[in-house]
């Protein structure tokens, strides 16, 4: 067995505003229950950097905190603040431009020099596209006015340890960032002398948008020469970051890697993926390559859980919990999982099951089911449950970065505090 240089980690998945919506309700519950003072480690990815790191820059209590945050999250547009910032007028106004000449130039004697300024657009967009629309910059400023006022890691509270996951596309790594370090495997194990960052000075909004810096749409995050512990080191190596969620969505690796400082013995990871729903329409390619996309996506989400949930039946307790899962599965779920011989001993053992049922579950379920019901306070937590238009609303919350309803934020809220009371009741019970 590994050793456990922390005994509790709390996961928040990617997922914008939807995701930082949901993670209120799983800190919420947890503050609730008494356990959220008792993580030691909380690993964020994209939409859950949104509201981890808010939270780990907090001072006061945790009611103060989750009004404000819930306010931020209906009223605060980062989308709004993009197209009204100068960089996206000025872009918008180079590109009409280019194509009004274009077009002005077709119905003149100088038809052919049409060509050649679709051309320069062309060649601008492709060369120069992310100096011209640094659309990250935009947002990182956004974040640090909406959430993070000018903080950097190093002001970030002690405990829990807070880190902040992306993907690194020099490397292939996750790249993360904590008041302690900000590192990768790779830089940290395949070069000699390591390379080493100042995590001082760096600028908590700029973490969490290389956390949220989705692909094609944003400017990918690059490392000033600043915050390495090395001047020279900025000529070695050129990481390029892009959003925690095309290695991890889930933020689970980080806490799970054997000989990482973040590992921890017993895990709750708060999913605000949804679920692959059946579609047929891709009119066309940007469509196509989204529809792709989501699907690399899904296929991480499952594999992490099938690495971490459904083949840990030796290792810690873990309760995992998505967006899309109804809760009256989640105790069929288990006793499941339970037959099966795929939930850790040391979780069974703590329900207080009878012996002669465990000798062969398969044929005491409805008794296991009977006793858990009782256990778990199961029929308590499904009256506070959605109904189903519901939970179709909190479901079908995009993903961006757009301000959100107050139902919208409510229901989000109120499925997470319900799924998270459930799975930790069932899978870490030795935390009630």
């Amino acid at each position: 067995m590994p050793e456990f240089p922390n005994e509790l980690g709390l996961s928040l998945s990617g997922g914008g505003y939807r995701a930082a919506a949901f993670h209120l309700g799983t800190l919420n519950k947890l503050e609730e229950l008494g356990i959220l003072s008792k993580v030691d480690v909380l690993s964020t990815i994209s939409g859950g950097s949104i509201t981890g790191a808010a939270w780990c820059l907090h001072k006061g209590d945790y009611k103060r905190f989750h009004e404000e945050m819930k306010t931020a999250l209906k009223e605060k547009s980062v989308i709004k603040a993009i197209i009204f910032s100068w960089i996206f007028i000025r872009t918008f106004l180079l590109i009409l431009s280019l194509l009004t000449l274009a077009i002005w130039l077709t119905f003149t004697s100088w038809s052919q020099l049409s060509y050649l300024v679709f051309a320069l657009l062309i060649f601008l967009l492709l060369k120069y596209q992310f100096k011209i629309f640094n659309v990250s910059k935009v947002i990182e400023r956004t974040y640090n006015k909406f959430f993070y006022k000018g903080k950097t890691l190093h002001e970030l509270n002690e405990r829990p340890l807070l880190v902040i996951g992306s993907s690194n596309l020099h490397t292939g790594r996750p790249f993360s960032f904590s008041r302690l370090k900000m590192s990768d495997s790779t830089y940290a194990y395949n070069y000699s002398p390591p390379i080493v960052f100042k995590p001082e000075k760096f600028p908590i909004a700029r973490a969490v948008m290389a956390s949220s810096c989705v692909p094609f749409i944003f400017s990918p995050v690059m490392i000033a020469g600043d915050f390495f512990d090395e001047e020279n080191d900025f000529k070695r190596i050129r990481p390029v970051l892009v959003d925690g969620g095309v290695y991890d969505n889930q933020g689970i690796q980080k806490i799970t890697q054997e000989k990482s400082s973040y590992l921890c013995r017993v895990i709750i990871t708060s999913d605000a993926g949804g679920g692959f729903i059946a579609d047929k329409r891709y009119p066309n390619t940007l469509a196509l390559l989204l529809r792709s996309v989501n699907l690399f996506m899904y296929r991480i989400k499952t594999a992490q859980m099938t690495q971490h949930v459904y083949k840990n039946v030796k290792g810690s307790p873990i309760a995992y919990f998505s967006l899309d899962w109804k809760l009256q599965y989640c105790l069929s779920g288990f006793v499941k999982n339970m037959t099966d011989r795929l939930v850790p001993d040391e979780v069974i053992s703590k329900h207080g099951f009878d012996a002669e049922w465990l000798k062969d579950p398969r044929l005491h379920q409805e008794k296991i089911t009977a006793h858990l019901i009782q256990s778990v306070k199961y029929e308590e937590i499904i009256k506070r449950g959605l109904n189903e238009d519901q939970l179709k609303i909190a479901s079908k919350t995009g993903t961006n970065l757009r301000g959100l309803s107050e139902d919208r934020i409510n229901f989000l809220i109120r499925h997470a505090e319900n799924l998270t009371e459930l799975q930790v009741r069932l899978y870490c019970p030795d935390l009630i």
